[in-house]
């Protein structure tokens, strides 16, 4: 059956369907995406504008046509810290829920951190045993650690790169001063997580997930997209040593020449280089592996279990309804 997953990210929504059964790895089908920053669309209590909830809105229409033009018979419909963490966050859920019937699920960031590496064990397998997996979002840095299907210890923290890149990098190319009270503040905030993840002792592999890890991985010399999921992908630290300084240096119109690097995030890839560098020297990590799983996977994923125990689910009502206007079309 075709699936599809809605994900209101801080840099981007984007709806991605896939082929998928229960007990069989889901094949991805087409996706729709549109970069989105609702942090930028912020008034000064936190609020997201009416300018920023009417592109929400619209992209969500277009999402679920784009759903139904393809026959996808389930979906689900997700949002991060991008809402969650905006003072009118409760209301902008409402008003989507009744401009377009679609009903976002608004997941903690510990939820975000757990689904993320419920998908990247699904990825490596029981033989990865310990995994610790590390998660660059635009709102957030999530990690988790654990030997089973669902980690022993999930953490969120506020070092997303677009965060920091807002409320730290303000020049362009940022001053000397200002990368470096970065690095403070990135290490200040990960000093407890890291001593409480370390606790539970050394995983066995370390990975990577998001696209700031993929783009990092690319600028380092990783193998380009194109190539496939199956092709081993690594972020070396001493390269992340490397590109932080290179990239603090220069400006954002300068790194679109980087290879991995998109528009969307040539102003926050340094943010992401700082975050990645800090945790990998606090967590004691020469290297990390870039897993090309994240949280939507880790969603479908689930719902794939859910299918497998309690038999086939029926579409949500709004999603049943485009598909019969679809099929009479």
């Amino acid at each position: 059956m075709r699936l599809g997953v809605l994900d209101i990210g801080s840099n981007t929504v984007h709806l991605l369907l896939v082929d998928a059964r229960p007990g069989a790895m889901p094949v991805p089908y087409a996706s729709h995406k549109r970069s989105l920053s609702l942090v930028a669309y912020l008034d000064a209590d936190g609020n997201i504008t009416e300018d920023g909830q009417h592109e929400l809105i619209e992209f969500i229409l277009e999402a679920w046509e784009f759903a139904a033009k393809h026959k996808a018979k389930d979906l689900l419909a997700f949002c991060t810290s991008a809402i969650r963490e905006s003072t009118n966050g409760a209301a902008v859920l409402e008003r989507v829920q009744h401009e377009t019937t679609v009903r976002l699920t608004e997941l903690t960031g510990e939820e975000e951190s757990a689904m993320t590496f419920f998908a990247i064990r699904r990825w490596h397998g029981w033989g990865a045993g310990t995994i610790l997996n590390l998660d660059i979002g635009g709102g957030s840095f999530e990690i988790a650690q654990g030997a089973n299907e669902l980690p022993d210890v999930a953490y969120s923290v506020p070092l997303g790169a677009g965060r920091l890149t807002r409320d730290w990098l303000a020049g362009d190319p940022p001053t000397a001063k200002s990368v470096k009270e970065l690095r403070r503040h990135i290490k200040a905030t990960l000093k407890e997580p890291v001593a409480r993840v370390g606790a539970l002792g050394a995983p066995n592999v370390v990975t990577g997930s998001s696209k700031s890890f993929r783009a990092l991985a690319r600028v380092a010399g990783a193998a380009p997209s194109a190539m496939g999921p199956y092709v081993r992908r690594e972020l070396h630290l001493t390269d992340l040593g490397l590109w932080s300084q290179r990239l603090s240096a220069m400006s954002s119109d300068d790194r679109l020449h980087l290879p991995g690097v998109s528009h969307a995030r040539a102003k926050q890839v340094l943010a992401g280089a700082l975050v990645a560098q800090t945790a990998l020297e606090l967590f004691k990590v020469q290297s990390l592996q870039i897993s090309p799983w994240a949280l939507r996977e880790g969603l479908i994923l689930r719902r794939l279990d859910q299918l497998m125990f309690e038999g086939p689910l029926e579409p949500p009502a709004h999603v049943s309804r485009k598909l019969k206007n679809a099929r009479a079309v």
